[in-house]
This record gives C-alpha cells, sequence and structure tokens, in this order.
C-alpha cells in the first residue's frame, strides 16, 4: 500500500465547488433540502481521497465518526431544546413571554419595540425564523399603518430575531458553533455578549433615532390584540410564575451546571407547571416532549407561533448536521481542508488576520454553497488547530463564527434562511440589508475587538 498523500490546492476544491453547484441546483431549481447535495459531495471527496490520494476507505469512515463524535453533545442538547420547547408552549411560559412582550408597543418607540419583541420571542423560542414569520409579520402590517417603510421595519425585525437566534441556548446554530470550535455552551454564549451587546445598543439608538420620526401617530392594534386575546383563551393562565421555568435555566447557568442537566432540568419544569397551570396530563407532557406542541387556536399567526418543538422536530437539524460533519470529516481527514485553510492563511498575520480570516471563510461559504450550517461546520473544522497553535479560547472561534456565519445568512438572498425570509416577510433580502444593523455590526465589532485584542482570551489561561 502506497502512502497517502496530501491534496493540492486544486484537489482540495474538487468536492467544495461539485457542492457548491449541486447545491445551488438543489435549492434552486429541484427545490430539496440540502441533505442529500452534502451526501453526494461527500461521496466525491471520498472518491478523490481513496483514489488520488491514496487513503483506505475504512481511514475516511473513522474521520467522518470522529468529526460526528465532536458533535454528539449538541446533538443531544439539540434534541433535549425539542422537548423543552414543547413543553414550554404546553406549560404557557412561551405564550406568556409573547403576551407580556407585546404589551411594549408604541408608535414614537415602534422600531426599538420590534426589535425588543422579536429578540423576546427568539430568546424564548430559539428560532429566528419562528419569530420573523409570526410576530415579525404582525409587526411588519402594524409598521406599515404607522408609515414606516417596510424595509426599514423588516431590518428591526431581523435584527432581533437574529439576535435572539444567536444568543439564545435553544437555538441550533448556538449549539453548532462550539461543538464545531470545541467550546462549551455556556461559555460560548458569555464569550458572545462582548460582541453582541455593543452590536445590539448601537442598533437600538440607531432604531431610536429613525423611531423619533412617527411620534404620535395612531397604533392599529387589531393585529396584536388579537394574539394577545387568542393566548388568553387558549391558556388557562398567563402569569409572571411562568418565568419561573426560564429563570431557573437562566440561575443554573450562572451556576455553571453543565448544558443538558441544566435543559433537561427546564424541560421537567416546563412539564410540572403545564400540568399545575394548563391542567395538561402526564400523557400531553410527553407528547409535546416527543412531538412538539400543536396549537388548534383557529388564528393563523397564534397557531404558527405556537406548533413547534419536540423531539421530532429537531430530527431535520440533526440529519442536516451529520450530513455536513460527514462531508467536513472526509475533507478533514483526506487533508484537503488544512490545504485551503493554509493557502488562506498565509495571509492571516496575527490574531486580527486570523479573526478576519474566520469571518470572511464563513461570510463566503454562506455565499457560494447557500447553508448556513455548512458557514459553521466548515470554517470550523477549518481553524480550530490555528487557533489552539496560537495559543486561543475555542470560544474566540465559535464567536467569530456566529458573529458572521448566524448573523449575515439571512442578508443573502438565495441562502436557506435569506430565501425564506423574503418568502415571510415578503421583502428581498437586499431590500432590508441596510437596515438590520445588529446583523451588520456584529462582525464588525468582532473585528474591532480582534484589532484591540480585548476579550481575545488565551488557552493557557484555562488550563
Amino acid at each position: 500500500m502506497k502512502k497517502a498523500r496530501q491534496a493540492t490546492l486544486v484537489e482540495a476544491l474538487i468536492p467544495i465547488i461539485f457542492l457548491i453547484i449541486i447545491l445551488g441546483l438543489s435549492l434552486t431549481l429541484f427545490k430539496v433540502d440540502p441533505q442529500i447535495p452534502l451526501l453526494l459531495g461527500t461521496v466525491v471527496a471520498a472518491l478523490i481521497g481513496v483514489y488520488r490520494l491514496g487513503f483506505k476507505w475504512e481511514e475516511l469512515e473513522n474521520g467522518i465518526i470522529q468529526t460526528i463524535t465532536m458533535a454528539v453533545q449538541a446533538i443531544l442538547i439539540l434534541l433535549i431544546v425539542g422537548t423543552l420547547i414543547g413543553t414550554w408552549i404546553l406549560s404557557g411560559v412561551v405564550p406568556s413571554m409573547i403576551y407580556w412582550g407585546l404589551n411594549i408597543l408604541s408608535p414614537s418607540i415602534f422600531l426599538v419595540a420590534t426589535l425588543l419583541i422579536c429578540s423576546i420571542v427568539a430568546v424564548s423560542t430559539g428560532s429566528s425564523w419562528t419569530t420573523a414569520g409570526t410576530v415579525g409579520i404582525a409587526l411588519l402590517g402594524i409598521g406599515q399603518t404607522l408609515g414606516i417603510s417596510a424595509p426599514i421595519i423588516a431590518g428591526a425585525i431581523i435584527s432581533g430575531a437574529y439576535f435572539g437566534d444567536k444568543m439564545s441556548p435553544l437555538s441550533d446554530t448556538t449549539n453548532l458553533a462550539p461543538a464545531m470550535a470545541g467550546a462549551h455552551l455556556f461559555e460560548h454564549i458569555k464569550h458572545m455578549l462582548y460582541t453582541t451587546v455593543p452590536a445590539y445598543l448601537i442598533s437600538l439608538v440607531l432604531y431610536a433615532l429613525i423611531g423619533i420620526n412617527f411620534a404620535g401617530k395612531t397604533l392599529d392594534t387589531a393585529q396584536i390584540d388579537l394574539i394577545q386575546t387568542t393566548l388568553l383563551n387558549h391558556f388557562h393562565t398567563l402569569s409572571p410564575i411562568l418565568l419561573l421555568a426560564p429563570i431557573s435555566v437562566i440561575a443554573m447557568v450562572i451556576l455553571k451546571v453543565p448544558a443538558l442537566p441544566a435543559l433537561l432540568t427546564g424541560t421537567v419544569i416546563g412539564g410540572v407547571l403545564a400540568m399545575i397551570f394548563q391542567g395538561a396530563s402526564l400523557a400531553d407532557v410527553m407528547s409535546a416532549m416527543h412531538y412538539g406542541y400543536e396549537s388548534h387556536t383557529g388564528v393563523q399567526s397564534v397557531d404558527d407561533l405556537l406548533t413547534r418543538g419536540g423531539l421530532n422536530s429537531m430530527l431535520w437539524t440533526v440529519s442536516l448536521v451529520l450530513c455536513a460533519l460527514s462531508f467536513g470529516g472526509v475533507l478533514e481527514k483526506t487533508g484537503m481542508l488544512e490545504t485551503i485553510s493554509s493557502h488562506i492563511l498565509k495571509f492571516a498575520k496575527g490574531t486580527f488576520g486570523l479573526v478576519f480570516a474566520t469571518l470572511m471563510t464563513c461570510i463566503f461559504t454562506n455565499i457560494v454553497t447557500g447553508d448556513q450550517y455548512l458557514a459553521i461546520v466548515m470554517p470550523g473544522r477549518m481553524y480550530k488547530e490555528e487557533y489552539e497553535k496560537r495559543d486561543l479560547a475555542a470560544k474566540n472561534l465559535s464567536r467569530a463564527i456566529e458573529d458572521s456565519a448566524t448573523v449575515t445568512s439571512p442578508l443573502i438572498p438565495w441562502t436557506t434562511c435569506g430565501s425564506y425570509m423574503l418568502a415571510t416577510l415578503g421583502l428581498n433580502p437586499i431590500a432590508f440589508l441596510p437596515f438590520a444593523f445588529f446583523n451588520l455590526l456584529s462582525p464588525i465589532i468582532s473585528l474591532i475587538l480582534a484589532a484591540t485584542g480585548w476579550s481575545m482570551e488565551k488557552r493557557s489561561s484555562h488550563h
């Protein structure tokens, strides 16, 4: 057996170019989900690995398994998050957060309120898509009656939705980024505060300034009233006591309880509250944990908002993660990722260069593959070793990934996120891009921190 050799740049790029083409066709022409294209890309990479580079199939299979092993914790967390969302909706926790959140509307602070409401809903559901597709649509309608232009409102909706998507432990991307970089979930979330809080505060100020022009207008709250009344009618109680569930999870995070037990406890508390406050049976709770909550209020926007959760709802994401990791695993094992990253890193001098390379690779992966998950998985695998070599903590990498891959995905019309926002809000992402302040500021602030070295923690300080 001849010894396997390192891939050349051309060989390394073939599977990636193949993937870009087949993903492009699948998402636009065939309207197929990205899983199968990823598997086909894995096949192409494996063929090159075996027949061009001289690897044995067993080695590639081990590479896939090793890569997937790194994400097993994230996959387990995702499954538990599914059960948690199910019980939190059944118990009225999520409906309460939405109900109270909608109370903070008035014309002069409409855009600020939009940002805050979308943030609350996205943090409490872990989903930017659901937030935009439900409260987002309602707010878009209300804002337009005030005479605020749709792209500006959409910018505020997207900013809030992606703030929540980025910071919520219930979000799949927030779990995937640290899994790829080798960081811990809650450490990763805390580390993101350095870039996220400044981006968020600046966005709030900008929306407040724009909003001053609309003071004194009257608010058409029919849509909001409908959502609130429907919630009140379909849940026995929406008392603030229900907020015990999220508060307990936050408390466990502060007390450094690991993610899995913390989220499982949150699920159990949700189940108990559902039985006490909503009169749910144990069977209802278990069903919500497995299959999610099904809302039948007859009001479309409320049903869309609340029909979600459950272990099953996460299986699509898990299958996508497994397919993306298989592709990444082969590229990594055959040294293709190393070939590509070493060419990029020739230009990356110092910490600033490394973070810049990370941000650009994530945004580039979003643009060419149209897939947010790949934009998290690939750069995460590519740069993990380099951050270690330079003695930088893994959470610096996971933060850079979220500051770029997660937040830019809805701004690109042909990505899964961008096309979803187009379908939901009825606006081309290019239209709201200039007003999605939070999404635009996140990568910029990430770069500023890298340039100043502030909050760029070393690995050695941990060990």
